[in-house]
């Protein structure tokens, strides 16, 4: 089991868990896709497994997205701060298709080395 939790992309998304609220400071390019991974695996097991109980396992597999929704939300303010960026971009995800890429443009761009304005690098914060 300790080998599970040490997992790189388990780390980011229980850390994406544990932030859940954490709608301030920086999260770094490394926590972020990991973070993502994470959601991916994680839905894909979960959507598989319920998808065998039907339309009762659509409903709770719809329940706990709406609950991953809020971290998965906060982390991306925080990516978009660490790339000196208002939590507005995320406005551009109502663009079709264009402002999804937009997005996944920014959160892969390195983000600032030096402190900005909102917060010290991620990179060099435990």
């Amino acid at each position: 089991m300790d080998k599970v939790l040490n997992l790189p992309f388990v780390n980011a998304w229980l850390k994406m868990l544990a932030n859940f609220s954490d709608f301030k400071g920086r999260t770094s390019r490394e926590d972020f896709w990991w973070a993502v991974l994470g959601n991916v695996i994680i839905m894909a097991v979960l959507g598989f497994i319920l998808g065998l109980l039907g339309s009762f396992g659509n409903v709770i597999l719809t329940l706990i997205s709406l609950v991953l929704a809020v971290p998965a939300i906060a982390m991306w303010v925080r990516r978009l701060h660490d790339t000196n960026k208002s939590a507005l971009y995320l406005l551009f995800a109502l663009i079709p298709l264009v402002g999804c890429i937009l997005l996944l443009v920014f959160a892969a761009q390195a983000g600032n080395e030096d402190d900005n304005q909102y917060g010290p690098n991620p990179k060099y914060v435990g």
